[in-house]
């Protein structure tokens, strides 16, 4: 078999000609092209994964280039793929190339990426997820996508500094990788709120509130969006509290983590949707004030805590960049700001991985 594969490569090498990759493109959809396998084109190449960039030069199976090739084009621009991880590492099954980060912190969101004539038929778990303090552990997941492309979206919870263990399936078929997990690092931070504002904490519509947010978690429609997520504030960009932090909101108090990230702003600044999406909260409620939810499809829910106003309503049909509502400081707030998460499948992710990008 290796002689086969020795010999396959020196034919393909003998009879290959440049081509330079443009946007859109991806390992697989050229092989497909070719006529040849994702695994003969990384051989061709020497590459250790399938991963491409916009004016990378690669090798395809065609005519023998000319001995005076043309002048070379002016290098392409610098583009941001978000689809496409910066590294990673790859596992095989039959007719399925599984790409997936090399690494990860605590709170990422990230995605598995499945390419190959069969990639659409794979079922895939996080195995890893047994024991931990996650909603709806180790489910089976389908991917998403088609032709060949799909991906499947995972999530690092705050806290979890074990590796990420995954696991893909087809048919009588598995494969398992497992993706080292590391802290954020972060101190906790002690925010003492006083009386006034801590209240709301042992507001007797608490449980009602969370109960209604974890309906939205547990959401599973088709995917809404096909454009990269946008910032939900124009021209905004300072943080006031970052993603993750650990915290006590009282003197003494159990720590939690900062499920989001905290955009200070005026009072009546335009709040955005991030993305298309179906509207599933609208209202005020004791802890997270006016509050809107989407529920953008595959797992993925947004929220927006604090406004003052909320100008959309629960079923209503939103687009990416379209006002949802306006900053406030309503809820458990001790100054006017904006909230925003980002959870994949109820756990939340850090905004910032999401922001000009198709999956984190």
């Amino acid at each position: 078999m290796k002689a086969r594969f020795l010999l396959l490569a020196a034919l393909l090498s003998a009879s290959a000609s440049a081509y330079t990759v443009k946007k859109g493109d991806t390992l697989y959809s050229l092989a497909r092209a070719s006529g040849v396998s994702v695994d003969e084109l990384l051989r061709l190449n020497g590459l250790s994964s399938p991963e491409l960039r916009v004016g990378q030069i690669i090798r395809l199976p065609g005519e023998t280039a000319p001995s005076a090739p043309k002048p070379a084009a002016p290098p392409a621009p610098a583009v941001k793929l978000p689809t496409v991880a910066t590294s990673a590492h790859v596992l095989n099954l039959p007719g399925v190339t599984i790409t997936a980060p090399k690494s990860l912190r605590m709170g990422d969101g990230f995605v598995l990426r499945l390419s190959g004539e069969r990639a659409g038929e794979t079922t895939v778990r996080f195995p890893s997820e047994v024991g931990e303090d996650v909603r709806q552990p180790n489910e089976q997941l389908r991917p998403l996508g088609a032709a060949g492309e799909y991906v499947v979206p995972g999530r690092v919870v705050l806290g979890k500094e074990t590796p990420v263990v995954y696991e893909v399936r087809l048919g009588d078929s598995v494969v398992k990788g497992q993706i080292p997990v590391r802290s954020l690092g972060q101190p906790t931070q002690h925010l003492n709120l006083p009386p006034s504002v801590s209240k709301v904490l042992q507001d007797p519509e608490r449980a009602a509130e969370d109960a209604a947010v974890e309906q939205a978690y547990n959401r599973r429609t088709p995917q809404a969006w096909t454009k990269p997520f946008a910032a939900p504030l124009a021209n905004v960009k300072r943080v006031s509290s970052g993603f993750g932090q650990p915290r006590t909101y009282v003197k003494g108090g159990k720590v939690a983590y900062h499920y989001g990230t905290d955009y200070p702003a005026p009072v009546g600044t335009p709040i955005l949707a991030v993305n298309d999406g179906t509207v599933v909260m609208a209202g005020k409620y004791p802890v997270r004030g006016g509050l809107v939810v989407i529920d953008h499809g595959a797992g993925v829910v947004s929220l927006y805590f604090h406004q003052s106003k909320v100008v959309v309503t629960a079923g209503q049909q939103v687009t990416r960049g379209q006002k949802v509502g306006e900053v406030g400081t309503t809820g458990l707030s001790a100054g006017p700001h904006l909230h925003l998460e980002i959870r994949v499948r109820g756990e939340a992710t850090v905004p910032a991985g999401w922001m000009g990008r198709l999956w984190p």
